[in-house]
């Protein structure tokens, strides 16, 4: 397992009896954990701390960021993370980045903000074990208010219009490969395009515990304010609106942004 003074060997008992080779059960797949940054000091530390707590030998931690001014890369680098400077900023660039660098045959992409529940890597293998070739979390907001309650809620659904990033998402890496990745034009709704292509090729599994996501862009905006410019942002998506557009929207309308 990689930790802040980097890998350490595994260790290896000499074998009392020579069982046939078939008696040995299957090597866990490898899981490649992605997440994306552009100035995350505030959020990373806690976050990589509480993963480092929870992944096994198999799973890797790969940062992609895209051009923090602030302590993210300092941070993560004395966590033990592997740091990767992406060429690109852009979630789309950075998880496709952050994909090309990866060793795992599962990848899964988390936000730098959210926290997947205890035991996540079962969860990822045993889905991928019983034919999925990806899948997300329901989500939950670290806030109570009502209406993130009845947001979170939504997720449960199937529905790919309640398919968020903030859910976090694992894809085999040869589909992920296949379909090309996240479409680095997308500077917005990047996740919910992924999701329908996915689901078009491959069984898409809807996990039905939690990714605990923070609540703090909705705090710095107002609750209802800004899921009404997610709402506007997602119809014009829909609508075809340009790209272009949809940033200016963005940019325009949303406080603490990170486009």
């Amino acid at each position: 397992m990689q930790t802040s003074q980097g890998y350490q060997p595994l260790r290896v008992e000499a074998a009392t009896s020579f069982p046939m080779t078939d008696a040995y059960p299957p090597a866990a797949p490898a899981i490649s954990l992605i997440i994306p940054t552009f100035n995350e000091a505030a959020a990373i530390g806690p976050l990589l701390a509480y993963l480092w707590a929870e992944i096994g030998a198999t799973t890797e931690i790969l940062l992609a960021d895209g051009g923090s001014t602030d302590l993210t890369l300092q941070l993560a680098a004395q966590a033990g993370v592997r740091v990767l400077v992406c060429p690109r900023k852009g979630r789309a660039a950075q998880l496709n980045h952050g994909a090309a660098h990866a060793s795992g045959s599962i990848l899964y992409f988390l936000h730098a903000d959210s926290y997947p529940p205890l035991g996540f890597e079962n969860d990822i293998r045993r889905a991928v074990a019983t034919g999925a070739g990806s899948g997300c979390y329901r989500l939950a907001f670290d806030h109570g208010h009502w209406f993130l309650q009845f947001s979170a809620w939504m997720t449960r659904w199937p529905l790919t219009w309640f398919r968020f990033g903030d859910q976090s998402l694992f894809v085999q890496r040869k589909l992920f490969v296949q379909l090309g990745g996240y479409r680095e034009d997308l500077l917005v709704m990047e996740d919910q395009e992924l999701v329908e292509r996915l689901q078009r090729v491959a069984p898409f599994r809807l996990l039905p515990r939690a990714v605990v996501t923070s609540a703090r862009k909705y705090l710095a905006n107002g609750v209802l304010r800004l899921q009404a410019i997610f709402t506007l942002i997602v119809l014009l998506y829909r609508l075809g609106v340009p790209q272009a557009w949809l940033l200016r929207v963005y940019r325009a309308l949303v406080r603490q942004g990170n486009l």
